[in-house]
């Protein structure tokens, strides 16, 4: 953080005894300075803890680490990627917001690939191809899985998508189950085409459907995807080193998207991410609402030093969200070094965590409401539904707006059991309707507000090196676990021992 956060500090110290019902109650336009709109997407931080001069201190800190050049440089394909010297070019698959001629060029690419992926799913649209199976783990799994699922229609479509990420042969025996192996083709994804869990998982699905026929592949290493598994050329797309796992899903690696919801309204998805974009990168900071996003996590994290973070989604069809977005928050946000290899001088990424309600209501909400750690919310809703259920969704929307206010406001009573303390903040985040506009628009809202993080705490968004260490240890362990070796770790040598005995 810059000197000038002891600033930011000091609002804090001054707002610590103000019930975060009294800040509502604060001027008349509290509400409307909060609020935040960009095409169907609505933010409301107003339940936050910070008043307009605590506001105006954060807004500094954005300023003073340049983040509006920031974004510029990620845009326009420079380096921000520092320890693996590239860019994060995710931006150039969905749209072309950047004259540089590196980006120009991703995006070119990028429609290329798009142009291939429609003719690939024309040609299984002509087929008597009934069921898809995606293989994939992390990046690979969990963008396609989230979107497919919450823009499926309700019946099944021309094709009925499946997913099969871990490594548990379990998965596989139950993914394939019901399935026809007549009706079905399989699509490998992989960045590099070296990840365990695919591979394995990969060979089931060959043997599965008796040759590699019906098999397709996505991987920024297509020459070595096609010749694990003798896939004909013509069906491995290609990604790119420039597109992180976890930002992928707008790439080829969105095939089992279009599969599942048809190839126009993926375009419709990358259609909404985009004007995000430009909203992010055409809007100042103080009305940039993944800037206003970022920072507000900042505040809860560093400031009020809030070690956790939920994500409530009041839309059944998110319900995949909270899984998507630990992905995406942790993996980019989980560091302890900065850039330069110097350790953080503040804490980085809080857990982040969520559910589907109002299922969650009548699990952890207790502990959101008594418990006596607080927890920061994004409450995610929807404001039309799709389902002929009216008096539904006017339910489950007095249920977003009840959560929301209860947890701010609280409520005291002389029964200590029956007292609410209040003072828990959330930002509320509602979608005209979930349409793949919409959700696209959020996906990338998620996507910048870590990028905005990153550069505040000087950190790289973009590496994932702490993942790699229990994959090597693992792949060392295997000769152990077949009797070819031993461990060197005293507890993992008894656990050894008490595989091969109960085995």
């Amino acid at each position: 953080m810059s000197q000038g956060f002891d600033a930011v500090q000091s609002h804090a110290a001054r707002l610590r005894a103000v019930p975060l019902s009294t800040l509502l109650t604060r001027g008349p336009d509290r509400v409307a300075a909060h609020t935040l709109r960009s095409g169907p997407l609505y933010f409301n931080f107003a339940r936050q803890s910070y008043d307009a001069p605590a506001w105006q201190a954060l807004l500094a800190q954005a300023e003073s680490v340049d983040l509006t050049g920031a974004f510029r440089r990620l845009f326009d394909g420079e380096k921000v990627n520092v320890t693996e010297g590239r860019a994060a070019l995710h931006t150039a698959l969905r749209g072309q917001h950047s004259e540089a001629v590196v980006a120009r060029e991703a995006f070119a690419a990028a429609s290329d690939v798009r142009q291939r992926m429609a003719a690939l799913i024309a040609q299984l649209e002509g087929s008597d191809v009934t069921d898809i199976v995606s293989v994939g783990i992390g990046g690979s799994d969990l963008g396609p899985r989230l979107v497919a699922d919450a823009l499926r229609d309700p019946l099944p479509g021309r094709f009925r998508v499946h997913f099969l990420s871990n490594v548990d042969g379990a998965a596989a025996q139950r993914t394939l189950a019901p399935l026809d192996p007549a009706r079905t083709a399989a699509v490998l994804i992989s960045k590099t085409f070296g990840t365990q869990e695919t591979l394995l998982n990969g060979g089931i699905l060959r043997d599965w459907l008796g040759g590699s026929e019906r098999l397709y592949a996505v991987s920024a290493n297509p020459e070595r995807a096609a010749a694990a598994f003798d896939i004909a050329p013509e069906r491995v797309l290609p990604m790119w080193d420039w597109v992180g796992g976890r930002y992928s899903l707008w790439s080829a690696v969105g095939l089992p998207i279009a599969l599942a919801i048809g190839f126009d309204r993926f375009e419709q998805l990358l259609d909404g991410a985009s004007a995000f974009d430009a909203h992010v990168i055409g809007t100042p900071l103080a009305d940039n609402i993944a800037v206003r996003h970022a920072l507000t996590a900042v505040w809860n994290r560093n400031v009020l030093g809030h070690a956790a973070h939920g994500v409530m989604t009041y839309d059944q069809r998110l319900a995949l969200l909270p899984a998507y977005l630990q992905q995406l928050v942790m993996e980019s946000l989980g560091k302890s070094v900065k850039l330069d290899g110097s350790p953080v001088d503040v804490d980085t990424v809080p857990v982040w965590w969520g559910g589907a309600g109002t299922d969650v209501q009548h699990s952890f909400f207790q502990a959101l409401h008594q418990g006596t750690q607080i927890v920061p919310l994004d409450f995610v809703g929807t404001v039309r539904n799709d389902d002929p259920y009216a008096e539904n969704h006017l339910a489950l929307m007095s249920n977003l707006l009840a959560q929301s206010e209860a947890l701010a406001n609280g409520q005291t009573s002389d029964d200590p059991h029956r007292s609410y303390a209040g003072g828990r903040p959330s930002t509320m985040i509602l979608l005209d309707a979930l349409t793949p506009q919409s959700l696209g628009g959020l996906i990338a809202m998620y996507e910048h507000s870590v990028y905005a993080q990153s550069v505040l705490w000087g950190i790289n968004a973009f590496d994932q090196f702490g993942v790699e260490l229990g994959k090597q240890l693992a792949n060392g362990l295997l000769p152990a676990l077949k009797g070819q070796g031993e461990a060197q770790d005293p507890v993992t040598r008894a656990l050894l021992a008490e595989l091969k005995a109960r085995g």
